[in-house]
């Protein structure tokens, strides 16, 4: 991962990306994305069974992270509010659905 915070620089940064995933995985493929400056990870858990019966079992507050990974996970999530809450889970149903 590079964040690239000015114009200038996105040329070079490119360039170095697809030369470490080409050495890396054989391939130079990358993608780019919008750097959120301040995210907040949330994870709804969902399980699902052979007949259709998809649940949520609510979410993970899952932001306090180094390099990357996961340190503390806390539930309820402090950011959620009910609303938020119910419509994130039917989402998360929702997809799981699919």
């Amino acid at each position: 991962m590079r964040l690239v915070k000015e114009e200038s620089r996105i040329v070079s940064s490119l360039r170095g990306a697809r030369s470490e995933a080409k050495t890396a995985f054989g391939d130079d493929s990358v993608y780019i994305e919008k750097y959120i400056q301040y995210p907040h990870h949330i994870e709804f858990q969902v399980l699902a069974d052979q007949y259709g019966n998809t649940v949520h079992l609510f979410e993970r507050e899952c932001s306090v992270q180094r390099r990357h990974q996961k340190v503390v996970e806390e539930t309820p999530s402090p950011i959620m509010n009910p609303e938020i809450r119910r419509k994130m889970g039917e989402y998360a149903v929702a997809a799981a659905r699919l």
